[in-house]
């Protein structure tokens, strides 16, 4: 899962990124930091193993008021 700030929201990392890569000479628009989650859900199930991995990211992993999320899911 890639768990990000949603736009619009703060991101005082993805700031600090920014002005650092500005500083060194990149020309760079925007910067967001998020970070990345990466479970093995015990199943051959991809329509289940998603649905466990959007409840997670719900209950747990992410604070749906200010981030987003996407999942991935690899090919046993």
């Amino acid at each position: 899962m890639l768990v990000r700030p949603k736009p619009g929201i703060l991101d005082p990392q993805g700031q600090a990124v920014e002005s650092s890569l500005r500083h060194l000479g990149f020309d760079v628009g925007e910067a967001r930091v998020g970070r990345l989650v990466d479970v093995d859900v015990p199943t051959d199930d991809r329509a289940e193993a998603l649905a466990q991995l959007e409840r997670m990211c719900e209950q747990l992993l992410t604070n749906p008021l200010i981030e987003s999320y996407e999942i991935e899911l690899e090919r046993p």
